[in-house]
């Protein structure tokens, strides 16, 4: 995860219930908000930030407690840092935005638009549950056990390093590790949120991914896709969609071309796709 070295057009810091967010703002056009994984950074996204940044004004913000804004005195939910970046748009003056998120990320961005529907245009979710249960179980252990005694262990990691080289205050990482530990063993199942969703969602994962296949699919039938076939003329195409990546971990998704490559146009609201008719139409 290399801290990427594209000059942002403005960059600062919001103080937000208690939390200093830093945040960056790339390039012009609509407004894209990018949350980041777990244990990482807004730079985590440096490899495809150029591609992005083409088209769309991207705003990358660095999470409670990670990189450069400030860990604070409240525990790690996702529902208190949506409503955070839903403040955080409205300050950078956006009433709308379209999401990606990433994992953990993709939690905050999938709570942010149950909490504040009015404020996500489109959203995309990157290897991205909805509820505790999602990921293998030999994962689950791993995650459950997350808390400052690994911190001496992570020396060596991407996750440590990419934090060790923008955090203001490095010695609050065990800190961090305790607050995303106890987030982590909180049960939730946002099943019945994920039903009443009013915009367009995509889900993105990777053919290697840690959450399991069945969690993936139920997710895309709670949207409401999956459910049955789209008929010839596509009259039964759900307006959301699902995206399984080939030779893709959890752990690459996130910088891969092909992720933006999938993402951009369903952000874009663009299919595409020429229908069969439209086909033979144009070739008489």
């Amino acid at each position: 995860m290399p801290v990427h070295t594209l000059p942002a057009a403005s960059n600062g810091y919001l103080k937000l219930n208690g939390v200093d967010y830093y945040y960056e703002v790339h390039g012009q056009g609509e407004p894209l908000l990018l949350l980041h994984g777990g244990l990482g950074t807004g730079d985590m996204f440096s490899p495809v930030l150029p591609a992005l940044i083409g088209q769309r004004q991207v705003i990358t913000v660095d999470l409670q407690g990670h990189g450069r804004s400030s860990l604070g005195h409240r525990p790690i939910r996702c529902e208190a840092i949506a409503d955070d970046m839903a403040v955080l748009l409205n300050k950078l003056g956006h009433v709308q935005a379209d999401v990606l998120g990433y994992s953990f990320g993709g939690s905050v961005a999938l709570r942010l638009a149950v909490q504040h529907p009015e404020q996500v245009r489109r959203l995309a979710l990157v290897s991205t549950p909805y509820a505790d249960d999602s990921w293998y179980p030999e994962i689950r252990t791993q995650q459950v056990m997350l808390s400052a005694e690994a911190a001496p262990m992570m020396k060596n990691t991407p996750m440590y390093q990419a934090y060790a080289a923008v955090a203001p205050h490095v010695e609050d990482f065990p800190r961090l590790l305790d607050a995303m530990g106890d987030w982590i063993r909180q049960p939730y199942d946002w099943s019945a949120d994920v039903a009443k969703l009013p915009m367009p969602v995509m889900l993105i994962f990777g053919d290697g991914d840690m959450i399991r296949l069945e969690h993936q699919t139920r997710f895309y039938q709670l949207l409401g896709g999956g459910l049955k076939d789209a008929g010839w003329q596509r009259e039964h195409m759900p307006r959301n969609r699902l995206a399984i990546l080939p030779d893709l971990t959890h752990y690459d998704i996130f910088a891969s071309p092909r992720m933006v490559e999938t993402a951009v146009p369903f952000l874009n609201g663009h299919s595409g796709v020429t229908r069969w008719a439209e086909q033979q139409k144009a070739s008489n």
